[in-house]
């Protein structure tokens, strides 16, 4: 499996393809990041939609251990508010401050890159790939995208994803969507034999 096909870049957003890095494979709840290398894997992964994560990335290979943990459990917290937020709670005051916490441990500095302004932590290492999920997840909620965060329909599915429509169904045709479209199909087959 490629790097690009091991972690479902599904979302478009640095924090929820951090807490969709947990998915099923073949009815078993599977962790992508085990290990240290697999969060650099991950991070080479999404580096390509954010060139400005290119200058970090020496930085945080020199801490990988204490990143390693800090972003395990920045992605539980996320996981845990994110399924509420697709449950239909509110965003909760807790959960914000949260965020502005990792951000005050890692504030950031900009640089004009491709005609945009894009924001740098500065800090350790092991807090500026958290002030990244954090910034990312504070947008989210400034844009008001989460209030459009739902659950893929595929019951045996964890990821999450943005839906903005208002009429999609799975976390991707590839990976749900197809396979719901294949039991179909052999159900209406099975019942016409």
């Amino acid at each position: 499996m490629s790097e690009t096909n091991k972690f479902p870049l599904i979302s478009g957003n640095l924090s929820l393809d951090l807490v969709n890095t947990e998915l099923v494979s073949r009815g078993q709840r599977q962790d992508l990041l085990l290990s240290e290398w697999d969060v650099l894997d991950w991070l080479t992964v999404i580096k390509g939609n954010n060139s400005y994560l290119d200058n970090q990335l020496s930085k945080i290979k020199e801490r990988m251990q204490r990143v390693f943990a800090g972003i395990l459990e920045m992605r539980t917290i996320l996981r845990k508010q994110f399924e509420l937020i697709a449950d239909g709670n509110p965003i909760c005051d807790e959960f914000i401050a949260y965020l502005e916490k990792k951000i005050e441990k890692s504030p950031f500095t900009y640089k004009l890159s491709d005609q945009r302004l894009v924001p740098i932590p500065v800090g350790e290492a092991e807090d500026i790939l958290q002030s990244y999920m954090a910034f990312d997840t504070l947008t989210l909620i400034e844009e008001n995208k989460l209030s459009s965060l739902k659950r893929c329909s595929n019951d045996d599915c964890v990821l999450l994803f943005i839906d903005e429509s208002g009429r999609r169904k799975w976390c991707s045709m590839k990976i749900c969507g197809n396979r719901k479209k294949v039991a179909r199909f052999q159900h209406r087959k099975s019942d016409a034999d």
